[in-house]
């Protein structure tokens, strides 16, 4: 089993949310975030001053699949989170050693 993590621009979101659904993907849990990456922050213009913002807004969406399911998911996030343009995102892959459905205790791939 693992767990795929992706920080992408929140306007992605349903987007992505819908695609991974279509290939099979169930659960998904979703986190605002902040962060910067390469351009560390961007700068805007306000009233005449220049506002640098260091923290970026983004979401983190976790889902866990069978390992099988990894690629399909990856390729997925990228096809329809990417722009093209600095700051569209990352996406983390973790190994899990064991997940637990609380209401009914089933475990791992049961449980997903």
């Amino acid at each position: 089993m693992k767990c795929v993590a992706a920080v992408i621009r929140p306007f992605k979101l349903t987007d992505v949310k819908d695609a991974l659904r279509k290939i099979g993907v169930m659960g998904l849990t979703v986190t605002e975030v902040k962060g910067y990456g390469r351009q560390a922050g961007h700068a805007d213009i306000y009233r005449d001053a220049e506002h640098v913002a260091m923290f970026i807004p983004k979401v983190k969406i976790e889902v866990v699949v069978n390992a099988e399911m990894v690629e399909r998911a990856i390729e997925k996030i990228i096809e329809i989170a990417r722009t093209g343009t600095h700051g569209d995102g990352k996406i983390f892959v973790y190994t899990l050693d064991q997940v637990v459905r609380i209401r009914t205790g089933e475990r791992d791939k049961d449980a997903i």
